[in-house]
């Protein structure tokens, strides 16, 4: 059995960690079986950062290693009717989930005061003593390192909101009135679309970029239907 270790569940969602969700999310689409060890404890990730797997004894981290990792072992049920075109949508709607879209959520729930406070109840409310005392500020204080480092935590909170809100809108041009982020069928870019996109619109953070993702209602529909199918 593939363990899965993750933070606990939290805002009515599996995970308030999208890449959480989106491994548990794409588990559930290739039909594998796991079980998921809610710990919350980035202390003993391998890369300081969850989640992470352990399969027939191997340690894997990152949900792109993961999923590779899953692919090579089990086979690749979702992806490997895909285009070459295709394949190339996947990875630059991908990168705008991952390493753009998810830096500007980061911001309002890491940054912003009222955010932080739902955010650290959210990942580390699980936490025994004194690990809940000294592993929310340091997790705090390195996000906002990293969003430094990346680029995103030099802009201005309204040019934040304005990138979040381009790609909010990228998205919902793009699916349209289709299924799934590529037509017809489900791929595994929809286990990232549909995590990321559910975190931005159904936790009780509020930001400018989640008022204007309910406003793009297929965003909302789209994300009910992943729910019906892989979370019923």
């Amino acid at each position: 059995m593939i363990k899965v270790h993750q933070f606990a569940p939290a805002f009515g969602l599996p995970n308030a960690s999208p890449f959480c969700m989106k491994l548990e999310t794409y588990m559930r689409m290739a039909g594998l079986p796991f079980e998921l060890v809610n710990d919350g404890n980035v202390l003993r990730a391998p890369k300081g950062k969850l989640p992470y797997i352990e399969d027939a004894g191997r340690v894997v981290a990152d949900t792109y290693f993961i999923i590779e990792y899953l692919k090579t072992t089990y086979g690749d049920a979702l992806d490997t009717s895909m285009t070459a075109a295709e394949r190339s949508l996947a990875t630059a709607f991908q990168r705008l989930l991952e390493e753009d879209l998810y830096w500007a959520v980061v911001h309002t729930r890491w940054c912003d005061d009222a955010g932080w406070a739902k955010t650290r109840q959210a990942f580390f409310g699980a936490l025994p003593l004194p690990l809940c005392w000294i592993v929310p500020p340091l997790a705090r204080r390195g996000l906002r390192a990293e969003m430094r480092g990346h680029g995103m935590g030099r802009h201005t909170a309204d040019e934040i909101h304005a990138i979040g809100c381009r790609d909010v809108d990228a998205l919902a041009d793009w699916l349209g009135d289709k299924p799934y982020m590529l037509g017809d069928q489900p791929r595994s870019l929809d286990a990232s679309a549909y995590a990321f996109l559910a975190n931005l619109l159904w936790v009780p953070v509020e930001s400018p970029i989640r008022r204007h993702a309910q406003t793009r209602t297929t965003l909302d529909a789209y994300c009910q239907r992943m729910k019906a199918q892989y979370y019923a």
